[in-house]
């Protein structure tokens, strides 16, 4: 009994000693799913902050790349850079360009010089419907060459620019277009001034002559009045050929009366 007694303390030490970890196991679970809780959410806020810096990343990329990328143009010009004219010095020369609407409205565009004082363009601005086109003509004045120095072949600082801006179909070109409507209006290109030898048979040259040929004959047919296919109409709005008909019944009555008379 007396060994009995003594081993019952030590059995109740046992299961107590053995409760606890028990007790520890249960506190450390819930510890354990509150710190993986917690991580869980952690991750799920670190994964939406590399999510949002990679969306944010993507749109600052794509608006980046959509700066790079060239602007869309609403005008084709033929020379695309450059204004090519006969260096003759002393002399006011001409050059031309064709200008054609590619877009799916109407256009209104302007030029714009460096050297106001020597330059001009006709016209210096219009409204171009779509696919419409046209050849402007732009006049220089070429200065005579200081110190007898010889010419300098395609070398000029004089420049030229073609700004534009979408207009209605019913709007009139009016040069103030530009000055109310800033916000609108666009750079299409810049031309530099570039002197041909007339003395020397080139391309550019060549295709020089042509469109200004080509310009010339389309202020002629602007210049010339239409053709009046109707009849042409006089007095009180007889028309010729009545007057005419009548005339000759007149005269033939006359005839007739004369004959009967004798």
């Amino acid at each position: 009994m007396a060994i009995a007694d003594r081993k019952s303390p030590s059995d109740s030490k046992g299961w107590g000693f053995f409760k606890l970890p028990f007790r520890q196991s249960g506190n450390s679970s819930n510890t354990t799913s509150t710190s993986s809780s917690a991580s869980h959410q952690h991750q799920n806020q670190s994964n939406q902050q590399v999510e949002g810096s990679k969306t944010h990343g993507s749109s600052s990329v794509s608006s980046v790349a959509r700066s790079l990328l060239p602007k869309r143009r609403r005008l084709k010009l033929d020379p695309a850079n450059k204004l090519y004219f006969p260096y003759e010095a002393g002399k006011q020369v001409r050059s031309a360009i064709k200008i054609k609407n590619t877009s799916k409205s109407h256009v209104a565009f302007k030029f714009q010089t460096t050297a106001p004082k020597s330059c001009f363009m006709r016209p210096p601005g219009a409204i171009l419907a779509p696919g419409e086109s046209l050849i402007a003509t732009v006049f220089k004045f070429v200065e005579l060459p200081e110190n007898n120095e010889k010419p300098m072949y395609q070398k000029s600082r004089d420049k030229f620019k073609i700004i534009s801006m979408k207009v209605k179909a019913d709007v009139d070109y009016v040069p103030e277009l530009f000055d109310e409507q800033k916000d609108q209006t666009a750079a299409e290109q810049i031309l530099r001034v570039v002197f041909l030898n007339p003395e020397r048979p080139e391309p550019a040259l060549e295709k020089l002559k042509r469109q200004l040929a080509d310009a010339d004959a389309a202020v002629a047919a602007r210049k010339k009045p239409p053709e009046d296919t109707g009849p042409r109409i006089i007095g009180e709005g007889l028309v010729i050929d009545e007057w005419k008909e009548r005339r000759e019944r007149y005269l033939a009555r006359q005839q007739v009366e004369g004959v009967d008379s004798v």
